[in-house]
């Protein structure tokens, strides 16, 4: 009994094992007409085309950040703010100075009209009129000098705001909360780097292409670009221009194509690898069931026959071409002008002449 339940049990698991597969599923493509186009393919990496680092005037340490890479940011958005306390204070010091300014002007004023008014009546030399016009004219200097430093301090007060120079999306951060950077107006290294950013609406292949194809490809062709990350979407684009200058790798001359990709979704990301095909050419379409002609390998040609390899004495004599019979002649018939016709045959085959 237990024998013939284990057997039972081995063979209910045999069977599970070999459970029938099921079919394997195929997509049915109507058939259709297409072109058949030329390619070139390439390789090449996914890069924006306008690039900005963004550098803050402004020195100091930086009390707020508010952005993070990959945010997509407009002109004139806030990205981060420095510390303000030396431009306010430079600020204030400039506007003060620009109210004492206005009030040696209105002095420097009253002071011109008295002098007027004497210099007509002969009171005082003409010498001290002309000092008194001489100290009006240095207090308006001196008002224009101190509004221009006040203008400039409210700029510098402006500029500890970090303003998104242009429409894009934040590709690189490399400065923190709480860091001291340096402006590059007053650093002889060029100053601190805040952020990178780009445009990624129209994003750019740099493509290298074999000397062999390159002659092919012309500025405006249209191109096919694939990724890794989309391998079932593939993405427009159009030759933008052949660089000059070769690149030489592994003793192969390729040449640099640029190309250029509308990416309103900005899927595309900077770095991501792609496959790139160069239309260069297209076939007419061709009836439904038949290859193209340029599809068809032309047919071998008929070649005269060589000579044989036989010996003489084993090839054949050549044939001596038939007469018609209205030219063949009897022996001693040669000077006749008239040539005998052919009788009909008899019954038994043969041909019944006259005498």
């Amino acid at each position: 009994m237990k024998r013939s339940f284990r057997t039972a049990a081995l063979a209910l698991g045999l069977a599970a094992c070999h459970k029938a597969q099921p079919a394997p599923l195929y997509e049915k493509v109507p058939v259709e007409r297409r072109d058949i186009v030329v390619s070139a393919s390439a390789a090449g990496s996914i890069q924006p085309i306008l690039t900005v680092d963004v550098k803050s005037k402004a020195s100091g340490e930086i009390i707020e950040m508010r952005v993070e890479t990959g945010d997509e940011v407009r002109p004139g958005q806030l990205l981060a703010k420095i510390d303000p306390r030396t431009p306010r204070a430079n600020l204030e010091q400039a506007e003060a100075s620009l109210q004492v300014a206005e009030a040696q002007l209105a002095n420097a004023r009253a002071q011109l009209a008295r002098a007027d008014t004497l210099f007509k009546s002969q009171a005082i030399t003409e010498t001290e009129y002309e000092s008194a016009k001489l100290a009006y004219a240095q207090a308006n200097a001196q008002l224009v000098n101190a509004r221009t430093n006040v203008q400039s301090a409210k700029d510098a007060m402006e500029d500890t705001q970090v303003r998104a120079p242009l429409k894009g999306t934040m590709i690189q951060k490399n400065v923190e909360l709480g860091t001291v950077i340096s402006s590059p107006t007053r650093d002889v290294g060029g100053g601190t780097v805040l952020f990178k950013m780009a445009n990624l609406d129209t994003v750019q292949v740099e493509a290298l292409v074999d000397e062999t194809d390159v002659g092919k490809v012309q500025a405006g062709m249209p191109v096919t670009i694939t990724v890794d990350a989309y391998p079932n979407r593939p993405f427009d684009g159009r030759v933008l221009k052949i660089e000059p200058q070769a690149q030489v790798q592994q003793n192969v001359t390729m040449f640099p194509v640029l190309v250029n990709i509308l990416n309103p979704e900005h899927l595309l990301k900077p770095g991501m690898n792609s496959e790139v095909e160069i239309h260069v050419g297209r076939l007419a379409k061709s009836p439904a069931g038949r290859r193209p002609p340029a599809a068809i390998p032309p047919r071998p040609r008929a070649t005269a026959t060589a000579p044989s390899s036989m010996p003489p004495s084993h090839r054949s004599a050549p044939r001596t071409p038939r007469m018609p019979v209205a030219q063949r002649s009897r022996p001693g018939t040669a000077g006749r002008s008239r040539c005998r016709r052919a009788s009909p045959p008899n019954k038994s085959g043969r041909r019944s002449g006259s005498g």
